[in-house]
């Protein structure tokens, strides 16, 4: 069997084989995970862990992610499908943020690199990082104003940043030439090339333990499994079109509402997500792009299904969704997006769990705090630049109430621990608290919210 081959008929591989397989090769990711987290010197990534980390095969096909980021879940097989269109040599490092060209926002550095253990190039290795600061109008490149891509940092299409496993030095320097604090970002975008070099040696161990072709057979094996749990699961679920609608309240340049329409269509095995009626692009940076709107997507479908289901290609084929372009969810460049990932994301979430609701409504959750709630902190000198996704309610479920002020819908990142915040940075937490009675009222109230003074 070649290499992204499918075969939904295979059975060369027997249960065992498969089961030890694919916990390998999810280890795989999580180890990419946790050598990024390691080697990292931002609080950012190193204590909040806002990274992910996954494995392709040579088609381009996800085979196994780290439980990481959902809302990168739509985004990275966008971002092997950029780079995949150049040309491609062992030894090769790619790195992209371009939300145009397979990113989400400028923030989250993506590098692509080919797994080649034995010379042939039989996958790839994908790490996403969010950095703290590259450039922009504002330190943390998160600029509330922002009205124009320009505005929101340094944006990078897929770049050769590694050739034949030479770093490409005048890449680089460009790169830290235009971000804020360059050392620490040097760093992080160390710890992603070691976390891609060791998908490599994993992968070169598994051949070994194996045999190679049984891994390359193992890849159609674990995606023809998760697509069969996924499709049994949809079916389970009533058939027919539900619909539902909410609104942005502004977009950082008006105060007019902005909807986002969602028309949710079960046919079977296979559910179909349009997002015809939303509102076209705005002015402002809530635009998001449609790998950002495939995220939340999947992750509704994850949530009202079996989440156990591993998360590769399998698990999302039966899903697609479709975004007018021009619009709020599929917006044209140079419109601004660095709020589609963080908010718009998040109502996203709300509007397909809203519809949903109609068909599995003992799984849908009331709504949560629809936002990440971005604290950004930074000196104009570049000394130093702090990101944060602050916790909040998590909405009231079916038969309990909602979890107190934690990550919710489409990040699932830590917080940055008072100890290192105040080490890393000239900060001084005053005030970390659940804010009382702010879950709201019913059978089940909803979570607490958070309060943090900096």
């Amino acid at each position: 069997m070649t290499p992204g081959s499918t075969n939904d008929t295979d059975d060369s591989i027997d249960p065992v084989t498969l089961e030890v397989l694919r916990n390998q090769l999810e280890s795989v990711a999580e180890e990419m995970g946790q050598t990024l987290i390691r080697g990292a010197y931002s609080p950012n990534i190193k204590e909040r862990r806002d990274c992910s980390t996954a494995l392709f095969d040579a088609e381009g096909r996800m085979i196994a992610q780290a439980e990481h980021i959902p809302v990168h879940l739509g985004a990275m097989p966008a971002a092997v499908g950029a780079v995949r269109e150049h040309d491609l040599n062992p030894g090769d490092v790619f790195v992209l943020n371009d939300p145009f060209t397979g990113g989400t926002h400028l923030p989250d550095v993506t590098m692509v690199s080919p797994i080649a253990p034995d010379g042939t190039i039989v996958g790839y290795a994908v790490s996403r990082a969010h950095h703290a600061d590259v450039g922009g109008m504002t330190p943390g490149s998160m600029p509330a104003g922002a009205q124009e891509i320009y505005q929101e940092g340094l944006r990078l299409p897929p770049t050769r940043f590694v050739e034949g496993g030479e770093d490409r030095e005048e890449v680089r320097s460009l790169v830290l030439a235009n971000v804020r604090n360059p050392r620490e970002r040097r760093a992080d975008l160390r710890a992603q090339q070691a976390a891609n070099e060791r998908a490599e040696e994993r992968l070169a161990a598994l051949f070994e333990e194996h045999g190679r072709e049984t891994v390359l057979e193992g890849f159609d094996a674990v995606i023809d499994y998760s697509r069969e749990r996924i499709t049994k699961e949809i079916a389970a679920l009533p058939d027919g079109t539900y619909e539902a609608t909410d609104f942005l309240e502004g977009d950082g340049v008006t105060d007019e509402d902005i909807e986002i329409a969602v028309t949710v269509t079960v046919d079977g095995e296979t559910v179909h997500v349009d997002f015809a009626g939303t509102a076209a692009q705005v002015a402002g940076n809530l635009n998001a792009p449609v790998a950002v709107a495939t995220s939340a997507v999947y992750f509704v479908v994850r949530c009202i299904t079996d989440p156990e289901i591993p998360p590769n290609h399998g698990c999302y084929e039966p899903v697609s969704v479709h975004a007018p372009e021009g619009s709020l969810l599929n917006p044209e460049p140079p419109a601004a997006v660095v709020g589609g990932n963080v908010e718009t994301s998040q109502r996203v979430t709300d509007v397909v769990f809203t519809a949903l609701a109609g068909a599995a409504p003992d799984r849908v959750p009331a709504q949560s705090q629809g936002t990440m709630n971005n604290l950004t902190v930074g000196a104009r000198d570049g000394s130093f630049a702090y990101y944060e996704t602050i916790g909040g309610g998590f909405g009231a479920r079916a038969d309990r109430d909602g979890m107190d002020g934690v990550q919710v819908g489409m990040t699932n990142t830590l917080n940055t621990p008072v100890e290192s915040l105040e080490t890393e940075y000239p900060l001084r937490v005053e005030h970390y608290a659940l804010r009382d009675d702010s879950g709201g009222r019913g059978r089940f109230r909803g979570g607490l919210g958070l309060e943090r003074s900096v």
